[in-house]
This record gives C-alpha cells, structure tokens and sequence, in this order.
C-alpha cells in the first residue's frame, strides 16, 4: 500500500510544475487586510494580478472547523457563491467552490474555478488561501469588480458545512484598490494640521449641518497637503455622516463661531469650492506623488469652511463632539496642484425620487464649454486620478460617463454602492477631460420602503447624487451640475404646473406606480437640464440634452480549470481559457490545475503515517516552489 502510494505521488511530483504568472503564490505578501467581524475572528487578506485578472484570498478563522468565503448581492444571500473547506472525520481534506441556493443550504458548482494554494489548521486558526479569476464562465459566480464588492465569510465548530447565521459575517469591500499607501512617499519634513469643531453639543434633531470657517496652515512660501484623514471620537463616529472642506476667496468676509450651514444665516453657507471630502466609512486618502493642494500662494486659499453633517436618528441628548480633518502638509513641493470638480443632480429644490419605486435613474449634465470663459484663463486638460461617490440611503449605484466627439467612456462607477462604504479610490489609469466634453452622471436608486416622495436635500433621509472627481492642475471651476426642467415632467405625467415651484408640487399628487414611476424617469431624462457651472465667486447657468448611456459589454470570462462542467452551462462566446503552463500537454495543464485537496482525495484515502508526512510535504514543495511547512494536515 506504502509503495502504491509512493507511486502515485511520484506521478503527481513529476506533473505538478511551479505556477507562472505574476499572481500571489502559496507563499508571497498579500497587500491587503480587513477583519470581516466586529470580534476580530475571522481577518482576509487578499491581493490581485490586473493583468492577468486573477485574485488571490487568504481566510484566516479562529476555529478548528470548517471555514467558507465567497460573495453576494445586495439584498440576499441566496445565490451567494462560496468556496468551502474542511477536514473530514476520516482525515480527508475537502476543498469546494459552492453557491447557496437558499438561505441555509449549499450546493457544490459544477465548474469549479477555484484553485486551492495552502491549507493550515492548528489548535487555534484554520487557514485557507485560494485565487480564482475576476469573471469565471460559471453563471454561479460573482464576478470580481471594480465595485464595492459584499464580502461573505462562514465558518464553523467542526469540519461538517452548516450555515449558522451567527458564525456568518458580510462586510463590503473595494477589493480593487490601484494604489496601496505603502507604495506611497511620506515626507521627511511633514507637518500635521488640525482642521476641527471641538465641544460641540450635537443637537437632538435628526439631522444637523454645523459649519465653521478656520485658516489653513500659515506658511511664508508655497507648500503642498497630500494627505487627508477623518478625526473623529470613536463612541460618536456612528453620528457623523460627512466632513467636507470648501474654500473660501480671500476677499470673503466671515462669520465666526458655529452654526448650521443652511439656516438663518446665509453667511454660513459661503464658499462652495470643494478641498477635500470624507464620507461614512472612508479613511485616510493620500495624493499620488506628483500632486497635492497648493497653500501658501497669493491664489490659493487661506481660510475654508468645514461642514459637518451629523445624523442623529436616535435624537441622543447631551452629546459633545469634536470631530474635523487632520491635514498632511510638506515643503517639498510634486509636480502639479490638485483641484476637485463636483458632479451630479444639483440638489434642491428639483431633485426627486418617487416612494416605491424597485428603479429610479437620476440624472445630472456636465457641459465644460464655458470652462474656459469661467475660468478667466485658458484651461489646461484635466487629468483625473481619483473620485468619491455620494447619494444617501435610497442609492444603489452611479456612474460618471464622459463624451467626446460622439464618444462614450465611462470615468468611474459602482454598481453595488453601499452608504456605508464611501471612500476615495483610484482610477486605474489617468483620464483626461478636455474642455468642450460632456459629462453625465447616473444615481440609480430603490424606494420600495417609502411610501412618500423623496426630496434632494442635506438630511440623510432626503437624497443626492454627486460625485468629486480629483484631477490636476487645479482651475477654478468648483462644481458643474445639472438638473431637469420641472414644468415639462410635470405636464408629461399629466400634472399642471407654470412654474417650477408649482412642477415641484404637482409630484405630490400624483398616483404613483410601476407605470407612472417610469413615465417620470423617462421624463425627466427627455426634458432638457438646466446646468449650474461654479467657481469659488460666480455662477453662470447652460442647457442642454441627456445623452444616451450605451452599456459597456463585460469582459471575456476564464474557463473552468478543473472540475465537471453542467451541461447547462455552456462557454459563452469570448470565453478564453485558463492559464497553462509554457510547453505543457493538455493532460499535464489539466493535472497541474487540479487543486490540492483533489489531489488529496486521490492519492491519500486514509490518515496519515509520519513517512506519507514528508511524501506530501515533497509534493508541496514541487508544487508550491517553497520549501516551508505551511501545508498541514490535522485528522
């Protein structure tokens, strides 16, 4: 039996060559981290080749059990797709790419598009690590995106799957971050700035937007910020729903203290040119090397507004804050000057979105054609690096769209936006907006808890539709949005109105349903939009039409490596196959994908002896390139 087995093994060693590529290894660093649970249980870590569209996981868990990751939709678990492993009774290893098909059961694939790179378990972790590629052809998995993907782990007490909704965890992530802060350059001479309200007793209301107006750093010669991040107070940090810092023009005059942004003093709601902004579950955000905010010129800024907008559903009483942004400044001057443009359905009075609506599309028209006569200089090309998306709780995904000579290229997007996950992200690659294009941005949002209109506006119950968009060299063009003419969606939805207050009414009257729902998205797309272009001191206001958005066709998908494949589930065109090695026979590709645990299953049908031990471990050795001992097998 000891030789068969030594036999086999041999065959498996002598088939089993290194992976090729630039993917995470069974042993390389994976970049990336997050704890999936408030009790720091179960930690992922996991890293991608952009080329090559491969991600590589790794799930550590504190449990002797089985431990499950995958992903799911936005609103359930079933159809979630799940990668399983275990050890069974008898001392085999399982290893499983698998969907639920309910909210308790799981079903194995019949493509199986995982490949198994190390498994660990001692007395207090099991450990897992796998990759799989972004769009397998399984209609059973989820593709990875450039999304806000939702995370789902599972796991266990013993080695037998059973979903326990109290051992299952979802967190959403970006996983496709371009640029990790590590790759970034800290300067040696760096200098920390508070930018904050202190002691402010947060009002029993639900909602409350408190400004004050504070100097930016005071500096004799030009200095550059290329780093922001939240200060806030932990216990209070569920409170606040934004913090944003507008510029103010030098020849402002200013309140002091704190108010409410929008309220009875209309000095508070002066300087609307966007510096930076930070958002429910965002962190820190660090410029690329070669940009960052000018101060410390006669044309930058020396004063800002800083807004902060409190949700306190709750109406807590007796709750001091003191919450801001620290500011990242440096001496040692990158190339270009970072400026932000802001997007989107301008606010209020015209934007809404009708209650029980499964869709609403929203939508807000950029024309830069007077950029330049804003401007009051010639305007170089933007060039856009980074974005942060915003709507409140009824958005379900945006995208900016630009067009150029008939054109169409989509800047940024998620299609699974979470409220709970608004961040700024890199674009993988820099786009260039030239004066004279046109943008468009889409909120699509779902309303089926309302049974009443909901109004653009600063609460949280009420909507937006923005996005910042971070480009250099900076111009001074704060904001371009656009909104629908009113009058004529109400009249298309059979409702009488002269003017826009009277448009903005008549919504309220009307029955809404399915057909009525869609009547007025489709309306307010055909009317034509009123675009509102400002810089730090003007404001002019243009026309014009909703392009069409042609969707963008996904990318071709990986076919199975390993595995059965269901006769249902046919390759669809533009398939492409999966990686084999240079050289290699299509028996040999087809052996080598197979996953370690496959390979267990069968070579080793029964507990192992310390000899089979040191046998598998030199067949780890071939097949992983490393020589560490980080395959073990616990019975």
């Amino acid at each position: 039996m000891a030789s068969a087995l030594l036999l086999r093994l041999l065959l498996f060693m002598a088939l089993a060559a290194p992976s090729q590529g630039n993917h995470p290894g069974p042993t390389s660093r994976l970049r990336y981290s997050r704890f999936l649970d408030p009790s720091n249980v179960v930690f992922l870590r996991w890293d991608f080749d952009l080329e090559a569209e491969i991600i590589t996981f790794e799930l550590q868990v504190q449990t002797a059990g089985w431990v499950g990751l995958g992903f799911r939709n936005h609103s359930t678990s079933m159809g979630s797709d799940m990668v399983v492993r275990g050890v069974l009774p008898d001392g085999n290893v399982y290893f499983s790419d698998q969907h639920l098909v309910d909210e308790d059961t799981l079903e194995e694939d019949g493509s199986q598009d995982a490949e198994l790179l190390k498994l660990t378990e001692d007395a207090v972790y099991t450990t897992m690590r796998f990759s799989r590629p972004f769009r397998s052809c399984d209609p059973h998995d989820q593709d990875i995106r450039s999304d806000t993907m939702r995370v789902q782990a599972a796991y266990g007490l013993d080695d037998t799957p059973r979903l326990d909704r109290e051992q299952m965890f979802v967190k959403s992530i970006f996983l496709l971050q371009i640029v990790h802060p590590d790759d970034l350059d800290v300067p040696e001479d760096t200098i920390i700035h508070d930018l904050e309200i202190t002691d402010f007793l947060i009002p029993e209301d639900d909602t409350t937007s408190a400004c004050t107006f504070l100097p930016l750093p005071i500096v004799s010669q030009k200095h550059h910020i290329y780093k922001f991040e939240p200060k806030l107070i932990s216990h209070n940090e569920t409170l606040v729903h934004h913090i944003i810092l507008y510029a103010c023009g030098n020849a402002s005059v200013l309140p002091t203290g704190i108010s409410d942004c929008y309220g009875a003093d209309p000095a508070f709601s002066l300087c609307s040119q966007v510096i930076v902004g930070w958002a429910v579950g965002g962190t820190s955000y660090q410029f690329p090397d070669d940009a960052g905010i000018s101060i410390g010129t006669p044309l930058d800024p020396q004063w800002i507004r800083l807004e902060i907008h409190y949700s306190n559903f709750h109406n807590l009483p007796g709750v001091y804050d003191s919450t801001g942004i620290h500011v990242h400044y440096t001496a040692k001057l990158r190339q270009y000057d970072v400026g932000v443009l802001q997007l989107g359905v301008f606010t209020f009075p015209i934007h809404f979105i009708p209650p029980g609506a499964e869709s609403f599309m929203s939508y807000g028209l950029c024309k830069t054609e007077k950029f330049e006569e804003m401007n009051g200089a010639p305007v170089p090309n933007l060039q856009i690096y980074g974005y942060l998306l915003h709507t409140h709780l009824a958005g379900r995904a945006l995208r900016t769209v630009q067009y150029r000579n008939g054109t169409q290229l989509t800047i940024c997007k998620d299609d699974s936006y979470d409220f709970n996950l608004q961040e700024t992200r890199d674009l993988p690659h820099r786009v260039e907006i030239k004066p004279g294009d046109e943008l468009l941005v889409e909120c699509h949002y779902q309303t089926l808890d309302r049974n009443s209109l909901t109004f653009g506006g600063p609460s949280t119950i009420n909507e937006m539709c923005l996005v910042f968009l971070f480009y250099y060299p900076r111009n001074n063009i704060s904001s371009c949005m656009g909104y629908p003419d009113i009058i004529y969606v109400a009249h298309e939805l059979g409702e009488e109105a002269s003017d826009s207050r009277e448009g903005m009414m008549a919504m309220n009257d009307v029955e809404w349903t399915p057909e009525s729902i869609k009547k007025a998205e489709k309306a307010c797309k055909e009317a034509q939009q009123t675009v509102i272009i400002k810089t730090i001191d003007v404001m002019e206001n243009t026309t014009g039409w909703i392009p069409e958005i042609i969707p963008t066709p996904p990318g071709p998908c990986l076919e199975s490596s390993g595995g059965k494949v269901e006769p249902q589930d046919k390759t669809p065109a533009g398939a492409r196959a999966a990686p084999r090695l240079s050289g290699a026979g299509t028996g040999t590709a087809t052996l080598r994908h197979l996953s370690l645990a496959a390979l267990w299953r069968l070579s080793v049908p029964f507990p192992m002896t310390q000899a089979m031990t040191l046998q598998v471990w030199a067949l780890h050795m071939l097949y992983t390139g490393s020589s560490k001992t980080n395959y073990a097998m616990h019975p």
